[in-house]
């Protein structure tokens, strides 16, 4: 069983896997259409495709920030739709490092499948494997997924305040107040401290080594367990960047703020801080 990331060739060679999933998570914020559009132009060979927003998103039920989480039921029902059952070994990439894969494995561990994995590199590094590709919309046979949602991984808005440590996984300008190019207001959440999620990237955007990323949650969560940290970015979709990051180190998933910055600055009067914590990471991002 894969659980964290994954490489190409192993994908490769368990591509006409029956008990093997494969998803397609492309997406562009600016474009909706653009991720359905590369899926059916140029895919891996039987991979089926999530839409961020029409899959993966759904309406506000636990947040209300920009890609609020689907219900348990919507969840079930997805995963069937894929293909998924209970004992399905599930693939999935983008094109973007994973920040966008990470949310469907971030997904299915919420509802308790453990089986899920990102292919590392993405959609480039099968390109550059030079393996091969197909076009047109794929579906597989429906799954009897039946998942039982871990409750424990979520936070929301009312419980942030308690949080053991808050960790902002957004860009620093971004985390600093330096720029806010889509939420009501710029800054963090107080006490906050900031792991960008490009920093668990090499310089190829490959994911670093797992002892290396293990050195370094180690380092910025200074004492706390893995699991009491509380992780969010703009929207919930990136902060499972860094989710993804603790398990591929070893270390057990932290819980997740799902609404995040978009959820947190739509209540006008909840407070906003600007400028750097102590303890932030400041590694280099790939």
């Amino acid at each position: 069983m894969y659980t964290s990331v994954i490489d190409v060739t192993e994908v490769n060679e368990n591509i006409n896997h029956p008990d093997w999933v494969i998803v397609d998570c492309r997406y562009d914020l600016a474009d909706k259409t653009f991720g359905k559009n590369a899926y059916l132009a140029s895919h891996i060979p039987g991979a089926v495709y999530a839409d961020l927003h029409d899959d993966l998103s759904g309406p506000p039920v636990t947040d209300h920030g920009r890609h609020p989480l689907p219900t348990v039921g919507q969840l079930n029902n997805l995963f069937k739709r894929l293909g998924i059952s209970n004992d399905t070994q599930v693939v999935v990439y983008d094109h973007v490092y994973g920040s966008f894969a990470a949310r469907l494995w971030w997904l299915l561990r919420y509802m308790g499948h453990e089986a899920a994995v990102v292919i590392d590199g993405g959609w480039q590094a099968w390109l550059d494997a030079g393996l091969s590709v197909q076009s047109g919309a794929q579906t597989n046979k429906p799954g009897d997924f039946q998942g039982r949602v871990r409750t424990e991984w979520l936070v929301t808005a009312d419980q942030v305040p308690a949080a053991v440590l808050l960790i902002d996984s957004r860009d620093p300008v971004r985390y600093r107040g330096e720029s806010e190019p889509l939420d009501p207001a710029a800054g963090h959440i107080p006490g906050a401290i900031n792991r960008f999620w490009k920093d668990n990237l090499g310089p190829k955007g490959f994911f670093k080594d797992g002892k290396q990323l293990h050195k370094e949650f180690k380092g910025f969560l200074a004492g706390v367990t893995a699991s009491d940290a509380v992780f969010y970015c703009g929207s919930g979709v990136t902060a499972c960047h860094n989710l993804l990051g603790a398990v591929h180190a070893g270390l057990p998933a932290p819980k997740l703020y799902a609404g995040s910055w978009s959820d947190w600055t739509s209540v006008p009067d909840r407070p906003v801080a600007i400028g750097n914590e102590p303890g932030s990471f400041t590694g280099l991002s790939g």
